[in-house]
């Protein structure tokens, strides 16, 4: 197990094989959902710091398509910091890490597991399933509940089903300051996956959001057909 594997899970250092979780076999599933800006990650990070400093075990995972500030750190948009696993899938952690760790056969028995950016494991809901109902693990996960046309993202709302707790937060729509739901994407890129920050997405309140996207629309109406005429003054030059 590598370094960074230990400081992302060791919550106290006295523990022996054979000892049960510290949750006492009890499973939970905690979900923090949101738009882009809102402070889910610094909520999951103060959550899986606040189960830490208790003598929790904890770990990590945020998804490996995620490079934005750091390969091996959970990062929050104010520079908050958490080493983590980054992974293709969950299905890696139980497999590669995770399943001697989910037992109480090992030497250091993983309590809580956080979740970051969880959108994009598409194992989300049948890891947290296990996780909490038959490993007894705590599951705190944060990830948007929608992309940018508004539409379910990945698998974080199939999991609010199995979820103890939902937490729904919200940014400041960056043109008026009214609370922001939704996240409103800058660029014509049609991807649902498209990561980035403030240069690609903003958060924005209901009004914002159909009219943005009607700016958006306007914009590439009036592009496309600057684009015709020009080609036709083109061919007629041309033709001249």
């Amino acid at each position: 197990m590598s370094q960074l594997s230990l400081t992302a899970i060791n919550g106290s250092t006295n523990h022996r094989a054979g000892v049960v979780s510290n949750n006492g076999g009890v499973g939970e599933i905690h979900v923090i959902l949101g738009p882009m800006f809102a402070g889910k990650t610094t909520e999951l990070l103060r959550r899986i710091k606040s189960e830490k400093s208790i003598g929790r075990n904890v770990v990590m995972i945020k998804s490996s398509k995620d490079t934005r500030y750091a390969v091996d750190s959970v990062v929050s948009h104010d520079g908050v910091k958490f080493p983590c696993w980054a992974l293709p899938d969950l299905a890696c952690f139980r497999k590669k890490f995770g399943l001697m760790l989910m037992t109480r056969y090992c030497e250091i028995i993983l309590d809580v597991i956080g979740i970051d950016e969880a959108q994009f494991f598409d194992d989300l809901y049948e890891f947290c399933c296990n996780a909490a109902d038959n490993d007894g693990k705590t599951v705190i996960l944060a990830g948007l509940d929608g992309d940018y046309l508004r539409r379910s993202f990945g698998s974080v709302l199939d999991v609010v089903p199995l979820a103890d707790t939902v937490t729904k937060l919200t940014a400041r729509c960056e043109f008026c300051g009214k609370r922001a739901f939704f996240t409103l994407r800058k660029t014509e890129d049609t991807r649902t996956e498209l990561i980035g920050g403030a240069e690609a997405y903003m958060p924005v309140c209901r009004q914002h959001y159909v009219k943005g996207h009607t700016g958006i629309g306007v914009a590439k109406t009036l592009l496309e057909e600057g684009s015709k005429d020009y080609q036709e003054i083109s061919s007629v030059e041309a033709k001249a």
